[in-house]
């Protein structure tokens, strides 16, 4: 019972890390007005620039996190989560702003890496693949619920109560896991040798550290694009429909299809199945362009197959990585990947669909899927062959 609350609250966590962008997002027209000396591209910035701290420093935080304990810096990025928030919640000068921002990256780097790296540590083997499809929820809940919930909260207390009560969704996943996670040692031992350049040459070097890194990055390069762009490019009157069924279907899908796959398959060869029928799945959204119900099915169809890809992506961190200082690495490599396709992706789609249209779309699609796949089959042909040696 210990482990799944320690499981629920790291999980708890991941959603207050998904909200600090969340909630900008939710309140990125009141910011226009509150900021409007900065508006449009100064407001963008506000909500990529956690993002950019990942792609900046995720391997990075993977090292530091390897190196004091997953305790100690999940605690502290939560504390610091919630004293962002409160200070936000005042809507201050601009610059100060982006620095709590930028603080705010930190917090969310740190929050991300720890989680999986922590949720792999709690849990046994056989439950490991739904506590880490569990995990890879987070971004998709914490959406689904802001959209729910905050344009009630706003209404009703203003747009300083969101960053509050989001700074009190903080202090209680901190009180909550404070009390749960296990001390860390009190002398950690690390292998990374040499200086930060040199351990990061390590981590991707590695046929096990950095695999699902590399392959996460194809599908966040998709995921995240497509929902932003595929509702408003379809047959107009179910653009509205799918944007709000596809993340749902993602994660019902990975929850329950993809969790029961894990028990039979290893997680790797899952993320290259789910990136195969996200291709048949983009082939026939191109084949029914324009036709509807058809088109929609086969969008439906895609995220399925792309929510089972992200649980197994994570599945695979813990799967072939065992001890937890490569698991931390890992999981700073898959933040730092996983932040450059979800900044790269929708403008590279964006420009596609202008120059192609759906065919755009489909060699879009196709392109990254079958990169995947052929990633994860170099990656598996590497580490049988660093197995033949070592054995």
């Amino acid at each position: 019972m210990r482990s799944v609350l320690t499981v629920l609250a790291l999980w708890a966590a991941g959603l207050g890390a998904a909200a600090q962008f969340g909630k900008i997002s939710v309140l990125y027209q009141t910011l226009q007005t509150t900021y409007a000396a900065h508006a449009g591209a100064g407001i963008g910035l506000m909500v990529s620039i956690v993002g950019i701290v990942g792609l900046i420093f995720g391997t990075t935080a993977g090292l530091l996190v390897a190196r004091i304990g997953p305790r100690r810096a999940i605690l502290s990025a939560l504390a610091l989560g919630a004293v962002v928030s409160l200070i936000q919640s005042s809507f201050p000068s601009y610059p100060l702003m982006m620095l709590t921002r930028v603080l705010e990256g930190v917090s969310h780097l740190t929050i991300v890496v720890v989680g999986p790296t922590a949720i792999a540590g709690v849990t046994s083997q056989r439950h490991q693949g739904l506590a880490m499809t569990l995990w890879s929820s987070f971004f998709g809940v914490t959406y689904a619920a802001l959209a729910f919930f905050a344009p009630g909260l706003v209404a009703g207390y203003g747009p300083g109560a969101l960053f509050q009560a989001h700074g009190l969704w903080m202090l209680l996943c901190l009180a909550a896991l404070f009390a749960l996670l296990p001390p860390d040692p009190a002398h950690r031992q690390t292998s990374g040798q040499g200086n930060l350049l040199a351990q990061h040459i390590a981590i991707y070097a590695s046929p096990y550290i950095a695999a699902p890194a590399m392959g996460f990055v194809c599908y966040t390069v998709t995921y995240v694009a497509v929902l932003t762009l595929l509702p408003a490019a379809v047959t107009p009157v179910w653009g509205a429909f799918i944007g709000v069924a596809m993340p749902l279907v993602s994660i019902v899908v990975s929850l329950s299809l993809g969790v029961w796959l894990l028990s039979k398959i290893p997680a790797f060869r899952l993320v290259q199945a789910g990136f195969a029928v996200a291709i048949l799945a983009s082939l026939g959204l191109w084949l029914t362009w324009g036709q509807g119900a058809s088109e929609a099915a086969f969008a439906l169809a895609m995220a399925a197959a792309l929510g089972v890809v992200q649980g197994a992506s994570f599945a695979s961190l813990a799967q072939i990585n065992p001890s937890a200082e490569d698991r931390a690495r890992g999981a700073g490599a898959i933040a730092q990947l996983g932040n450059l396709g979800t900044t790269t992706g929708t403008p590279l789609l964006a420009w596609l669909l202008s120059q192609a249209g759906v065919s755009g779309l489909a060699g879009f699609l196709i392109g990254f899927s079958a990169l995947g796949i052929v990633i994860h089959s170099v990656q598996a042909r590497r580490r049988l062959s660093a197995d033949r040696t070592t054995g």
